[in-house]
This record gives C-alpha cells, sequence and structure tokens, in this order.
C-alpha cells in the first residue's frame, strides 16, 4: 500500500503478506519517500524483499546450512575430530563466497570453479576432501527437503600414490640408541611405536590389563584424541600385536618405573598437548637423522617388516589396516614387490676381457 501523509508532504509504503507454508504474516513498511515514482519503486522492492523473506525460511543460506549440518553430524556415531575437519574445512573454503547465499542458488559451476581458486594450492587430496565436504552437506540439504537435487559436481584429482615417509633399519638403531643414552622421557614412546606400529592414540591409550608378557601379546583395543578422549582404535576392531624380545626389557623397566600408573607409558605434557611430532623431530635433527613425523614410525614399522620377509597380510592384521590397498605403499618403499627381479636377466658375460680398438685409415 502507498499512502501519501499530508502533515509531512511524503509518501509512506508498507507490503504485507502470509507466508504461504507457515501463515504467519510478513509486513514491511518504509517512510518518508518524497516522490510517487519513488514510492511506486520502493513498493515494488518491498514484494521482492517479502518474498526473499519467506524462502529464508524454508531455503537457508550457505553458513546456516553448514551449522546446521555439523550440528546433525555431533549426533551421529562420528568422532569429533572428524567433525572439526568438516567444519574447519567448510568454514576456511566456502563461507567467504557463499556464507549467505540461499543454498539453492549454488550452482555445480561455482562449486566446480571453487575448488582450483580457494584450495588449488594445497594437495590433490585435500582438495578432494573439500569437495567431499561440501556434497556432504548438500546431501544433508536434500535429506532435509531444503533443495530437491545435489548440486555438486563430479571432479577428478589426480592423487599420488607416494611413498610414505620412513627411518631406515639403521636409522631406527641410532634413533633408538641415542634416546637412550640421553634418557629422553620420550625413549619408550618412540621404541613401542617402532617395534609395535601402534598409532599415536593406541599408544596413549595402552593399559597395562591389555600387556602379557608372558605370551608377549598386546590387545589393541582403544584409542585417545584431544577431540574425543578415549574410543575405539580407529578401524574399530580390536587386534593383538606381538611383542618383540627386545621390547620386552623396555616393558619390564616402565612396570618398575611407573608400578602406581594403570598406562604403560609415561604421561608427558608435551605428549597430552599434542606435540610429539615436533619433539620426535627436534630429536632426529640434533642427532643428524632425516626429519619424520611421529606418524611415520609406524611406516618405518611396516616397511623394516615387509624387508624382513613378513607376509604383508600379518603385517596389514598386526598394524590394524583393513585392507592391503595403504599397505600397498609400504610394500613398495620397503623393495619387497620387486626382490630378485632381476636375478634371472643374464645378457652377457660381464667377466669378457675388453678388446682393444686399432686404429685404421680409409
Amino acid at each position: 500500500m502507498i499512502k501519501f501523509e499530508k502533515a509531512t508532504k511524503t509518501y509512506s509504503v508498507s507490503f504485507s503478506k502470509r507466508h504461504p507454508v507457515t501463515r504467519k504474516p510478513y509486513s514491511l513498511r518504509r517512510k518518508a519517500i518524497k516522490t510517487k515514482t519513488e514510492a511506486n519503486q520502493v513498493y515494488a522492492s518491498l514484494i521482492v524483499e517479502v518474498h526473499k523473506k519467506f524462502k529464508e525460511t524454508v531455503v537457508p543460506n550457505w553458513s546456516t546450512l553448514v551449522k546446521e549440518y555439523i550440528e546433525a553430524l555431533g549426533q551421529r556415531d562420528i568422532s569429533k575430530k572428524t567433525i572439526e575437519s568438516y567444519w574447519l574445512g567448510l568454514r576456511a573454503h566456502t563461507f567467504n563466497d557463499w556464507g549467505n547465499r540461499l543454498i539453492d542458488s549454488i550452482t555445480s559451476k561455482e562449486i566446480r570453479e571453487l575448488i582450483p581458486i580457494k584450495v588449488g594450492n594445497r594437495s590433490a587430496s585435500h582438495q578432494k576432501n573439500v569437495l567431499k565436504y561440501i556434497r556432504s552437506a548438500f546431501e544433508y540439504a536434500l535429506e532435509a527437503g531444503y533443495i530437491d537435487r545435489n548440486p555438486t559436481p563430479k571432479m577428478k584429482f589426480k592423487i599420488g600414490d607416494k611413498i610414505k615417509s620412513a627411518l631406515t633399519e639403521s636409522q631406527v638403531r641410532t634413533l633408538l640408541t641415542q634416546a637412550k643414552l640421553v634418557d629422553i622421557e620420550w625413549y619408550p614412546v618412540w621404541a613401542m611405536a617402532l617395534y609395535t606400529g601402534m598409532r599415536n592414540g593406541e599408544l596413549y591409550a595402552l593399559t597395562w590389563d591389555k600387556v602379557d608378557l608372558e605370551s608377549r601379546r598386546i590387545k589393541v583395543d582403544s584409542s585417545w584424541s584431544k577431540q574425543d578422549g578415549y574410543k575405539d582404535t580407529k578401524s574399530g576392531d580390536d587386534r593383538i600385536v606381538e611383542i618383540a624380545p627386545n621390547l620386552i626389557c623396555v616393558l619390564r623397566e616402565l612396570k618398575i618405573k611407573n608400578s602406581d600408573s594403570n598406562f604403560v607409558l609415561p604421561r608427558i605434557d608435551k605428549w597430552d598437548r599434542g606435540e610429539q611430532a615436533r619433539e620426535l623431530r627436534r630429536f632426529l635433527e640434533g642427532v643428524g637423522l632425516p626429519r619424520v613425523r611421529f606418524h611415520d614410525l609406524r611406516a618405518t614399522w611396516a616397511t623394516i617388516m615387509l624387508s624382513k620377509g613378513i607376509a604383508p597380510i600379518k603385517v596389514m592384521m598386526a598394524g590394524g589396516w583393513k585392507d592391503l590397498k595403504t599397505l600397498q605403499i609400504y610394500v613398495r618403499k620397503s623393495g619387497v614387490s620387486i626382490s630378485g627381479i632381476s636375478d634371472c636377466l643374464k645378457l652377457h658375460d660381464p667377466s669378457t676381457t675388453a678388446a682393444s680398438l686399432l686404429s685404421f685409415k680409409l
């Protein structure tokens, strides 16, 4: 409605309508408009704005959807660490561009263009993860009835099957020998990681009731993280790890030193704060060894075991991998897959005496 106010000699404009679904009324009003032409323009804009508000009550904007989606993930059997990865990835890479956009206005073309622009300088696996986060959020919107199709396109990422970083057997010997000599508090942690292939969280959660020194067995059935606390292992399955003879000495010393603790490994403040990777790198640099991540101690264990001729299936079971796909990376690094393939190559007799080259003229 457009009304001329005689007292001020200006126009007031208002528009009111009930929501077609909720039936709740919504009104907008503007005052002090100088001309009739301008009043007509304002009236048209109020109509558009009201209908936009109606749509927003049914179709959320992107940031609202993501927050709702993340909250919904918390109700599922998903670790807090995984949920945090989804939240951080979506917020960092999409909110600036799409935060206030209604989700049904975001196109497949825009999603396809966003990945190389926002995360093109990151690894292919990271780009793939961001696309996965976006697809999952839209899938939630589809299930909630906000949209009638998921606009996330299929994209291919060239993810190289790179060989993981790992220390050699001689480097491991140097690491453990030097750590033992200086009596660094991390020594038993590194020894356990390198002798068992257990993950960081599994090592932290390990308790004495899971260790049987007589039968040389460790039951790995729990893990720990700052986000989730104590929980099941990454695969969700229990497994048995054999205790190497040299590790028995380490465990017996720990039992004596930490007789009052239920945990096998010492509680280290920097470990509590998640600084295990940095502390390992510092020590490796100090003793002249290559810098690797803490998780690479697990890769080191796998490659050494494979190089010793242990069957990949046994390494897979002891390490807690679900299938052989990931393990194949370590198989290649250990050289097991190509060991002996050149033994059959006898293409010439290298002991033959080299002939003298005679000079001649044409």
